[in-house]
């Protein structure tokens, strides 16, 4: 799910619920439960399957992270002191000291060392990396990967940072005012939206009408198109103009989430100050 407020995508190859996909959120409840009401009720066995972290994480506010870990292990069965203790090496922090007292990216730290540790099926992550430096960021990924590769946890993702979640989501859905524009995977969406780039030996020709061009850009003779269609059709269709270069370019995820909300009121305007 993305939406020009908060930009969500689907983390992994086996997380569920894009897009509001009923039949996908069925097999989701399935999974969990056999009475849907049960969702709505205290069902220790049910959320000692889900973790999450918040942007703005909970934590008692004179609590080190050891109190913290031993209130996790109240409420996950599944709760790993093996795991905690190897991941003492990984998030080098001082257990005893309050959490409060940490900066921002210590307390993203601090989240992360405990979520992992509940050895959950689903994790759901809010702005997850935000506040770590570029080596942290990097760790907690391959932890995350390293959990969905070995054990094949769910991780549901919400981010701002389109750059960071291209590199691990692998189905994707945007999502205005309320309504799902689209919801599709990542490489299909790759070459459903084309990225050209023209060079033309004079003026700009006449294109052929069928095409769908949701930009256009000029630099000297350099042209650039973004357009909705097949790939191979539309570089066909380019070839009639006879140019003299005509190369297509791989779009980034956040320009397909820009020049897809342009179509729906929410395109990128220039600004003169």
């Amino acid at each position: 799910m993305l939406t020009p407020q908060e930009v969500s995508t689907h983390a992994f190859s086996k997380a569920v619920m894009g897009g509001y996909n009923m039949a996908m959120v069925d097999e989701f409840l399935d999974e969990l439960t056999d009475d849907y009401t049960a969702l709505y009720k205290e069902n220790a066995a049910l959320k000692a399957k889900i973790a999450a972290i918040p942007d703005d994480w909970y934590y008692f506010n004179s609590a080190g992270i050891g109190d913290m870990m031993r209130f996790y292990k109240g409420f996950y069965p599944n709760f790993s002191t093996e795991r905690y203790e190897k991941l003492r090496e990984v998030f080098e922090l001082d257990e005893k000291r309050p959490i409060r007292r940490f900066s921002k990216g210590m307390q993203k730290q601090a989240a992360f060392w405990l979520a992992l540790c509940c050895m959950p099926d689903y994790l759901i992550l809010d702005e997850p990396v935000d506040g770590l430096d570029p080596v942290m960021r990097r760790q907690v990924w391959s932890l995350l990967l390293g959990d969905v590769a070995e054990r094949g946890t769910t991780v549901l993702v919400s981010s701002h940072n389109l750059r960071e979640l291209e590199d691990v989501c692998d189905h994707v859905g945007i999502m205005n005012q309320g309504k799902v524009l689209l919801e599709r995977s990542l490489s299909e969406l790759q070459d459903t939206t084309v990225k050209l780039q023209v060079v033309y030996p004079g003026e700009e020709p006449r294109l052929p009408a069928e095409l769908n061009i949701l930009h256009h850009s000029a630099v000297g003779r350099v042209h650039t198109y973004i357009l909705r269609g097949d790939r191979e059709s539309i570089l066909n269709r380019m070839q009639i103009t006879a140019p003299l270069l005509l190369e297509a370019i791989p779009l980034t995820l956040e320009e397909i989430f820009i020049y897809e909300l342009g179509g729906a009121d929410y395109a990128v305007r220039d600004i003169v100050l």
